[in-house]
């Protein structure tokens, strides 16, 4: 089962991933909340619309903006709306 992990644990887990331009985006019910605060970053895609990010903290360790989210995706990405997608050190296993 695709899995995303950092610092020793499991941030997100579905069989219900999308794959996107190499990234894989977990749905929101997969998303261990209690390991991602909102950062004030965000950034825009031409073809998918405006991503907002997410620090992830684990054991008092942070990540700064290593997973994001397109909330409102442009009708191309409507399939990953309200996904996660990880970088920067996550590990994601398929």
């Amino acid at each position: 089962m695709p899995r995303a992990t950092w610092n020793g644990k499991t941030i997100a887990e579905s069989e219900s991933v999308q794959t996107v331009d190499g990234y894989t985006y977990f749905p929101p019910e997969s998303i261990k909340q209690e390991f991602l605060k909102s950062s004030s970053t965000t950034s825009v895609c031409p073809w998918k619309g405006k991503a907002s990010y997410f620090t992830i903290t684990v054991e008092g360790k942070e990540n700064p903006d290593a997973a994001w989210v397109y909330q409102e995706p442009k009708p191309e990405a409507a399939h990953i709306k309200g996904h996660v997608g990880f970088w920067q050190g996550v590990e994601v296993q398929k």
